[in-house]
């Protein structure tokens, strides 16, 4: 057997055996459903009945290989860092002089977010864009999701992460480049930024961690503020107690014991379901129900990225590594990287400006009326319009 270089990238094409989507089938056939109480809407979970359907259209037409045939139109590739196997997309676009641009997806998502933008952002001169500012994508899974996964040690929190992203940019030959995410990818991309503001031209999110409202802002605080900022501030805290009391409870799961939560949602694949779908609904800027937001195909996709890899609990981990790391509680240290962020409405938290700045070297705030926690997926039109303005003030930088 040939053994491969410590840093080599190997090709990676995605073939999932027809077994296993005849077992998933097999186990849709088979759910055994719970009870619901009446008329409670999305208040205690997933309703059954949007279930049950969208459980029979998982099962009779959803069209896997379609997908899968989709995502293998991006080149894609696997390497070790670190001792944890990294799968990437790396979509290089026509126009030499594009800049490298770093995407990195959160939970419960996956590079499959980055469908809808993959296109303008690499090949703006085909979606009636500037050719200046095309980018060439770095789409990597985290590590210990989909198919970067699972992870085979424990200590796989954000920061470990971003030294690892940054790994593989060098294997790429990329010396300067661009980071952009959300949730997950936004901890993400702010920590390369922090650590590496050599090589990193700037800093795009779609969320920005530790800006919200911590604290219920007193008479004082308040009245230090302009009245637009005051206002947003109370928002800003009140949605935050609302997603302390309704919405945080996964989250104290999976940082706690993800390894109990792994075993029935490996199993269950309407489980996995449940467990990532309510999020489609509750974070973003849907009405009745995920569809509204979000395409039903693409969503479903997603969910197989982590079924057909058995990843529900190497990728809820991650909030257990942080949760028990030796930085937990402390407060951000500052970045000196030129940070841009889009605000969608109906992200969930609202981030403060006077909050934002202290620890971020903000060049760009833009405030959206629409759109929510999957932007790339849910309004991809301005996330890409953003990141494009974004660089196009930082300046690009020539692929090395």
């Amino acid at each position: 057997m040939t053994t491969s270089a410590p840093d080599s990238i190997r090709p990676f094409h995605l073939d999932i055996p027809q077994s296993e989507l005849d077992d998933l089938w097999d186990r849709l056939d088979r759910t055994r459903w719970p009870d619901e109480l009446p008329g409670v809407g999305w208040a205690y979970g997933v309703p059954l009945g949007y279930l049950k359907e969208l459980t029979r259209y998982w099962r009779h037409e959803y069209d896997w290989r379609a997908a899968e045939a989709g995502l293998n139109t991006w080149p894609q590739f696997t390497t070790t860092i670190d001792g944890a196997n990294i799968h990437f997309a790396h979509v290089r676009s026509p126009e030499p002089d594009a800049t490298p641009l770093l995407m990195t997806h959160g939970w419960p998502g996956s590079i499959v977010e980055f469908a809808r933008v993959v296109g303008p952002l690499t090949d703006p001169r085909a979606h009636g864009g500037d050719p200046s500012e095309a980018f060439h994508l770095v789409l990597p899974s985290l590590p210990g999701f989909g198919l970067s996964g699972p992870t085979r040690e424990t200590g796989w929190e954000f920061r470990r992460v971003a030294a690892a992203f940054t790994e593989l940019m060098r294997r790429l030959g990329y010396e300067r480049y661009g980071v952009q995410g959300g949730d997950w990818g936004a901890a993400v991309s702010r920590e390369i930024g922090r650590t590496r503001p050599d090589l990193v031209i700037g800093v795009h999110l779609n969320l920005l961690p530790n800006a919200a409202a911590a604290h219920k802002p007193g008479a004082d605080e308040l009245d230090a503020l302009p009245p637009q900022e005051r206002e947003r501030t109370l928002a800003s805290w009140e949605r935050a107690q609302e997603w302390s009391r309704d919405r945080q409870g996964y989250a104290d799961i999976q940082s706690t014991r993800p390894q109990t939560l792994a075993y029935g949602l490996t199993d269950s694949p309407v489980g996995q379901l449940a467990w990532i779908v309510e999020k489609f609904k509750e974070w973003t800027d849907s009405r009745e129900r995920p569809e509204d937001a979000v395409d039903r195909d693409q969503m479903l996709t997603n969910v197989m990225l982590y079924w057909l890899t058995g990843t529900a609990g190497s990728s809820a981990r991650i909030y257990y590594e942080r949760a028990h790391a030796d930085y937990w509680g402390t407060p951000p240290e500052p970045s000196t990287a030129p940070t841009a962020l889009a605000d969608f409405a109906r992200e969930n938290f609202i981030p403060l400006r006077h909050v934002a700045d202290r620890t971020n070297t903000i060049v760009q705030w833009t405030e959206y009326d629409r759109g929510g926690h999957f932007a790339a997926m849910e309004q991809p039109d301005l996330l890409v319009g953003d990141v494009r303005r974004f660089f196009r003030t930082v300046g690009g930088a020539p692929v090395a």
